[in-house]
């Protein structure tokens, strides 16, 4: 890991289609830093705030963005693999159409997010606050979304297959067109207090 470069702010700087590579940064602010087409690969970010930055088209692998706040930033068409983002906050961001392959989003503050048409695939997201989020048409497949918080979500034509669902509580979403396997069937019945007899 390289030496830390903690508590610095970066302030209308071009970083178009820079390799972040490892770098690893603490508490540093970033504010209107284009980061278009910028890639990273075991890059780390603690603490640090991201406002009105754009990550279009950028590639992130094996990198943590840990405990960050995210404001009115764009990641049309980003992509994180193997990423881990524990703790971190999404507040305006526009999300669509992102990309999101593997690794850790637990505990993450996505409520309110417009996630319409977005991909998690083999993603940990427990407890991630999904709260009013918009789904709708979006793929949550093979992830771990446990005691996530879903009130008032609008999960219609989400494709939720493989996933595990534990906490979520049928009536307080919108389901028209959900898609779920079907033990995921049989566990939202049950939830609903259905006995289910063969």
């Amino acid at each position: 890991m390289p030496e830390p470069i903690e508590d610095v702010t970066f302030h209308d700087e071009d970083w178009y289609a820079e390799d972040l590579g490892d770098r690893h940064y603490v508490g540093c602010t970033f504010h209107r830093v284009d980061l278009t087409e910028a890639t990273s690969r075991g890059a780390s970010f603690s603490g640090c705030t991201f406002g009105d930055v754009r990550f279009n088209v950028s590639r992130h692998t094996d990198s943590a963005f840990t405990r960050c706040t995210f404001v009115r930033c764009n990641l049309f068409e980003a992509e994180f693999t193997g990423c881990k983002f524990v703790g971190s906050t999404f507040d305006r961001c526009d999300l669509r159409p992102l990309t999101v392959t593997g690794g850790d989003w637990s505990f993450v503050t996505l409520a309110g997010a417009d996630l319409r048409g977005t991909r998690f695939t083999g993603v940990r997201m427990r407890e991630t606050d999904l709260a009013g989020a918009d789904l709708t048409g979006a793929t949550i497949s093979g992830s771990d979304l446990s005691d996530a918080h879903w009130r008032n979500a609008r999960l219609s034509r989400a494709d939720l297959r493989g996933s595990d669902l534990t906490g979520l509580d049928p009536t307080a979403v919108q389901r028209v067109g959900t898609v779920v396997d079907v033990g995921q069937a049989m566990a939202l019945t049950q939830a609903l207090g259905f006995d289910v007899r063969a």
